[in-house]
């Protein structure tokens, strides 16, 4: 570790990490909250309330423990050293998975899909542990004027992982294996390239933080949080912007089940699904980190914002395969664009301050309301009225595009708060 980044220490971060982000994304292909996690709660005969709330529940299992972690990083020295032992239980999780549905086989027991609930959760809760510390870890291995393309250029070689990795899930999917141990080796895969990637780590170059760094106890952690919610006005105003973007995660468990009602898709479908998904989140994910670097970050955050509300809409009046491919396009892209402009704007609010507390923050504050639009939501699809639930979530993003569009600043100009 040393005290400052030099541009040959970026370049050599950034040839790691996209190798990293590559390993990664292929394993992801296995476990993709936004088709496959629904859908094999669905074979696994999960009510219906459930498939359609998997992106939610994921969301808000990752927002339960970050303030946590980043509360308890706060003194954090050796930044790498953290990152990868913040590994250690999503590892854990995703052996077991792998090893419950290849080798033991939950088909043989009632209510499988409770068992495989269970690891979800605790899926999410991993990442929950793992995203402060791997967004204060990017902090300290990137140049601030070239983070942007570093997090655009990093998602899009995901996403060219993932579209290998959709392609090969494609092929598990339609070989002889029975339900469910070709999900089960589906699951050792992508416990096999999570490990692989966090071993990624260890060549990294990253800053140390000084070591006169005061440190901070939990009683200042706390009080500097909630100096941040009362008196950051135009962050305020984003996560307001956020709480209505919040309609677009209980929508992409929605989008799938929505349409294979009406059209009826084989399941081996999931693999074109992710391969679309992934073409277009990459194009989008370096498309986002150029504008980012170039325009503002807000201006590539819009175009996450348009895609998800370009979803349902797609969805609403999907009559044949194609529009469903249409969904999974749009679907990309808004994933792609919002992963760096997201990430870029957490560094853009936080400034000179702790990013893992405004990373934290965001996912906790963000948390009732996604569990609100699942209440919502899982309500409307238990007395299947699918598209009213899809005009909610039209009409919550449009709102959320509103506010953001004019009333939220780019932080990276904005000077209101200024606090250290």
């Amino acid at each position: 570790m040393m005290r400052e980044l030099t541009l040959e220490h970026h370049q050599h971060n950034l040839k790691y990490n996209l190798a990293h982000e590559f390993i990664w994304g292929f394993g992801a292909a296995f476990h993709t909250v936004y088709a496959l996690v629904p859908l094999f709660l669905k074979e696994l005969s999960a009510p219906e309330y459930i498939t359609v709330s998997s992106v939610g529940i994921f969301s808000i299992m990752i927002a339960f423990p970050t303030l946590f972690s980043a509360a308890f990083g706060r003194n954090i020295i050796n930044i790498k050293k953290a990152v990868i032992l913040a590994h250690s239980p999503i590892l854990l999780v995703t052996f077991m998975m792998g090893f419950t549905f290849l080798i033991y086989d939950p088909a043989l027991v009632n209510n499988a899909w409770k068992i495989y609930l269970c690891f979800f959760i605790l899926y999410g809760i991993s990442i929950g542990i793992i995203v402060p510390v791997w967004t204060e870890f990017i902090n300290k291995s990137t140049i601030d004027s070239l983070r942007g393309k570093f997090l655009g250029l990093g998602f899009a070689f995901n996403s060219l992982g993932g579209l290998l990795g959709g392609i090969a899930l494609k092929i598990l999917l339609l070989s002889e294996l029975i339900f469910p141990k070709n999900f089960g080796i589906g699951f050792f895969i992508l416990f096999f390239s999570l490990l692989l990637g966090t071993i990624l780590f260890f060549p990294f170059k990253s800053k140390r933080n000084k070591i006169n760094f005061p440190k901070q106890t939990f009683k200042s952690f706390f009080f500097k949080t909630k100096d941040i919610i009362k008196n950051h006005k135009n962050f305020q105003k984003y996560i307001l912007s956020r709480i209505f973007y919040c309609a677009s995660l209980p929508g992409m468990g929605l989008y799938v089940i929505c349409c294979q009602n009406k059209i009826m898709f084989d399941v081996s479908e999931i693999g074109t699904f992710t391969i679309i998904t992934i073409i277009f989140s990459a194009i989008s994910s370096y498309v986002s980190g150029f504008i980012g670097d170039t325009y503002g970050n807000k201006k590539s955050m819009l175009l996450a914002y348009f895609a998800h509300l370009c979803a349902p809409l797609i969805t609403l009046f999907a009559s044949n395969i194609l529009g469903v491919y249409l969904v999974f396009v749009a679907v990309g892209i808004g994933q792609g664009s919002f992963m760096p402009a997201a990430m870029n704007l957490v560094y853009d609010f936080a400034k000179q301050r702790d990013s893992k507390t405004y990373m934290a923050l965001i996912d906790s504050l963000l948390a009732p309301f996604v569990l609100i639009y699942l209440f919502i939501i899982g309500v409307l699809i238990n007395n299947k009225q699918y598209n009213l639930a899809l005009i909610i979530l039209i009409i919550s993003l449009l709102i959320g595009l509103i506010v953001i569009t004019l009333f939220v600043k780019d932080p990276k100009s904005d000077e209101s708060y200024n606090k250290d």
